[in-house]
């Protein structure tokens, strides 16, 4: 007798007495009420919204699925906009991750003392435009006084106040992500963090080294530096092999060069050389060699010149006139790609502009400082030009005068900065060394008593 009573419960039907289904919604137009008259752009865009609904409900079904992998289609890829990442230096140093790698005392240090000031004063370095940026340089072989010493040899009295020292942080294993993590919270500004060098903050696990550990280890320094858009440098040494290609002489196997984005390796033809030659090769720049000088007074590295491939990326029409058109006293621009083709008197088809525009989205920015965007109307696509009136400062070198006294020049070879140097030196090879001998100490101390 339960069991029938059960099977025979009435029914209530859809819609009465307990509502519908909380599941089940109502067109969307019906929430502003009985007056509401939408215009063809509302309906559009309330469209696109219910379409977008369902597309993220339906990828959600897909990717759930065991066997799911990601993939896009070429014609997806070009609609994909992507922001600029402007170079640190530019020609230089740009974000990501990179190994500057050398034997012990060939200058490394000194070199990333000058990187630092630079792009934390916002001066040029050399003849290359800087973007200012607050800096911090993890000198994890040296101590306050050593880089004291230092920066006063190499820049006399001219300080700046975002250039950040620390000689002691945790290894990888013990929370120096966390700790970087919170220096970029106090300080958002932040373009360029050095770690001098890589092998103070391996994880302590033992010595055994692999090539899936070192790129283990690399790779976790790039997703950090990849989230937060900076340049970061590991400092790393030469093994003592020699080698036809330099970029085998780094130290470790071939994974820390393999995760990374990029490096330097810097050296001389003979130890007590006071020239030295930088090889970079990244994912954002050419190849390049550098050749450089050692400052007998301030031991800084002064640029002699460069060398670059055959190979130069041919300049973008659409890209040169888009920034002569965007600027400073026109800001910005919405409009339709015909629109911008009449605008600029371009000789292009209205969906290869979109397509380029969406492509060299990056390098729009890295140039001209325009950011590029698009979107969709119930009546056409829109593109969306605005100059970036905040982009970073950019200072760039002045015409060097020829005429001019040598020590009008920086310390670099630039009319950049002019430090208070007091002390001279008549050989460089006793005081070149990162690890100051008591030479050099000596010549310190009778300097600054």
């Amino acid at each position: 007798m339960t069991e029938e009573r059960e099977m025979t419960a009435s029914m209530t039907s859809v819609g009465a007495e307990i509502g519908q289904s909380p599941n089940i919604t109502t067109d969307i137009i019906s929430d502003y009420g009985e007056n509401f008259n939408p215009t063809a752009e509302e309906i559009f865009l309330a469209q696109q919204e219910y379409e977008q609904e369902m597309q993220a409900q339906a990828q959600a079904e897909r990717e759930s699925a065991p066997g799911f992998m990601q993939t896009v289609s070429m014609p997806e890829l070009y609609e994909m906009v992507y922001p600029g990442k402007p170079p640190i230096i530019d020609h230089f140093l740009y974000p990501g991750t990179y190994l500057f790698v050398g034997a012990p005392k060939v200058g490394k240090s000194f070199m990333m003392a000058q990187i630092a000031y630079h792009v934390s004063s916002g001066t040029p370095m050399w003849n290359y435009s800087v973007r200012k940026g607050t800096v911090l340089y993890l000198a994890l072989e040296d101590d306050y006084r050593r880089l004291q010493e230092r920066l006063y040899r190499m820049f006399g009295t001219e300080t700046t106040p975002d250039l950040f020292f620390s000689v002691a942080s945790k290894s990888l294993n013990e929370g120096l992500l966390d700790q970087l993590d919170t220096f970029m919270n106090e300080h958002p500004e932040t373009s360029l963090v050095i770690i001098d060098t890589l092998q103070k903050v391996r994880e302590t696990e033992g010595d055994t080294y692999s090539y899936a550990r070192d790129y283990d280890i690399i790779a976790g320094l790039k997703a950090f530096a990849d989230r937060t858009g900076i340049c970061l440098i590991l400092v790393h040494h030469t093994r003592k092999q020699k080698s036809d290609d330099s970029f085998d002489r780094i130290s470790g196997t071939n994974g820390l060069l393999g995760a990374a984005d990029g490096a330097f390796i810097m050296y001389k033809n003979k130890r007590s050389d006071g020239d030295a030659t930088i090889e970079v090769s990244g994912r954002d720049q050419p190849d390049k060699k550098y050749m450089l000088s050692r400052n007998k007074e301030t031991l800084c590295w002064d640029f002699k010149g460069e060398r670059s491939p055959d190979y130069a990326e041919p300049p973008e029409p659409v890209l040169e006139a888009v920034g002569k058109f965007i600027n400073v006293d026109n800001p910005t621009w919405e409009g339709t790609a015909t629109e911008l083709i009449e605008k600029l008197e371009l000789d292009i088809k209205p969906n290869a502009l979109s397509l380029k525009l969406n492509v060299n989205a990056g390098k729009l920015y890295n140039l001209y400082f325009v950011q590029y965007r698009n979107k969709r109307t119930h009546k056409a696509k829109l593109i969306q030009l605005r100059y970036d009136t905040e982009h970073p400062i950019v200072v760039a070198p002045e015409p060097v005068d020829e005429e001019s006294p040598v020590e009008q020049k920086g310390a670099d070879n630039t009319p950049t900065v002019r430090g208070e140097i007091i002390i001279s030196a008549d050989t460089v090879d006793d005081i070149a060394g990162e690890d100051y001998d008591r030479a050099y100490q000596e010549m310190i101390d009778n300097a600054l008593a």
